[in-house]
């Protein structure tokens, strides 16, 4: 089964291409495309795409992306959920170690995993520290690389 991230730029390269109506015609798209997903984990990708349906100028209603205004404002409020409650940073081979305030840990998780951030396997939360498993040959240097593009006033 292909990975997370290759799985929502197909759905949102499906969704720009097609006049998709339904979940299942969706489904079935990514099936062609050779992604292995559920109904439930495909409803939760377009949650978190927040995909959208708009009117087909006929008798139905299509699967639209947010704008590029939208994506920028979600992002923004990402960013700051992030800041509102990170106090550090650290990382050894393969896993970085992000300190939170007490109670912040999931928001600030909630928003990294938001990012989709490439260099990212996956995240665990508790009240004031993630974990957060890097890919095979990503450092912690090229993680907070691509972590400063979309918080460039990160400090280290």
């Amino acid at each position: 089964m292909k990975e997370r991230t290759s799985r929502l730029k197909a759905i949102k390269k499906l969704i720009k291409n097609n006049r998709i109506k339904s979940q299942e015609e969706l489904l079935g798209l990514l099936t062609n495309e050779g992604y292995e997903v559920t109904q439930a984990t495909l409803s939760r990708d377009l949650k978190l795409l927040k995909v959208g349906k708009v009117s087909d100028g006929h008798a139905g209603y299509v699967y639209t992306l947010p704008g590029e205004d939208d994506r920028g404002e979600s992002e923004e409020i990402l960013v700051q959920d992030f800041m509102r409650g990170y106090v550090s940073i650290e990382w050894n081979d393969s896993t970085v170690v992000i300190k939170t305030f007490s109670g912040q840990a999931n928001s600030v998780a909630n928003a990294l995993d938001s990012l989709n951030l490439n260099e990212i396997l996956g995240t665990v939360a508790g009240d004031n520290c993630i974990f957060a498993s890097l890919r095979k040959n990503v450092t912690g240097e090229h993680f907070m690389k691509a972590l400063k593009k979309h918080i460039p006033n990160l400090d280290d």
